[in-house]
């Protein structure tokens, strides 16, 4: 088994690897090899680094291999070690899943772990980042012209929340990640929290604050906002007792993204007193 203790000075270009000459100072020694026949004690200011070597990393970085989890980024080996272990993560948690594992399905040798990320628990913080990312782009927040009404905003706000956490049907990896994240956390949550969680949340106090002609204090917007966000939230933490509480029938006809965002923004509105007490109708034109 190779075993790459240190390569100083490697980069990686596009697809392909590019491991150019070493300055190594003559006072270190270094092994690229467990085996004792391939080990090689460096004593001379500079070398090449032995072409045979570097056709190895070369192919261990670069080779496609077939996995069950189908991964991104597949030119780019870091891209392809943080797609497979957000999958990873999230199908196992952080104890359960294998760097091994993670290396096979992304092609690549476990070494590009620690040269890419160091150890496993720096990997799972960037996966966990990696999946905010990539979920915000999947679904980013609205963009509202000058002049849109705070009312359509919350309308918005609240669908916009509700595809991100739900994935409806079957939710994708960086979902699940994120809410293992959320109920289970680790150093990564706070991270979560103020890179993805944070702005989205300041965008809907304010949004809130529109709606209510800053006649509320920000503890009591704060309060509302996170009202709003644990409706949405249940939907995707206990979805499973959701269905068992309701009958099929109804699930399927008012659970809907759509209308699960209509239910809770008029909930809030009637709350607010922005609109009439709720009724057994609720005109979907409202909005």
């Amino acid at each position: 088994t190779h075993d790459c203790r240190k390569i100083e000075n490697c980069t990686y270009e596009s697809s392909h690897v590019t491991l150019p000459s070493l300055d190594l100072p003559r006072s270190k020694i270094y092994q690229f090899s467990k085996n004792p026949a391939l080990a090689t004690a460096i004593t001379e200011d500079t070398i090449k680094l032995n072409s045979c070597l570097k056709r190895w990393f070369m192919a261990s970085a670069n080779t496609r291999k077939t996995g069950p989890v189908e991964v991104e980024g597949q030119d780019d080996p870091r891209g392809r070690i943080l797609s497979a272990a957000g999958q990873e993560f999230a199908d196992k948690g952080f104890e359960a899943a294998t760097i091994r594992h993670i290396c096979t399905l992304a092609a690549v040798n476990v070494a590009a772990v620690n040269y890419y990320f160091g150890d496993k628990h720096r990997l799972y913080i960037e996966s966990v980042r990696h999946a905010h990312e990539e979920r915000s782009q999947q679904v980013p927040l609205p963009q509202w012209v000058d002049g849109t009404p705070p009312v359509k905003k919350l309308r918005d706000f609240v669908g916009n929340m509700l595809q991100r956490m739900l994935g409806f049907d079957h939710p994708p990896w960086q979902v699940r990640l994120m809410l293992r994240e959320i109920l289970h956390p680790t150093d990564a949550c706070r991270q979560l929290v103020e890179e993805y969680i944070q702005p989205h949340f300041t965008v809907l106090c304010s949004i809130l604050d529109e709606l209510t002609d800053g006649e509320l204090s920000p503890p009591e917007l704060r309060r509302i906002g996170l009202g709003i966000v644990g409706q949405c939230f249940l939907y995707r933490a206990a979805g499973d007792v959701v269905g068992m509480l309701i009958p099929s029938d109804e699930k399927d006809n008012l659970h809907s993204p759509v209308k699960l965002a209509d239910h809770i923004t008029c909930f809030c509105l009637a709350a607010l007193g922005k609109q009439p007490p709720l009724s057994v109708e609720i005109s979907a034109n409202y909005f």
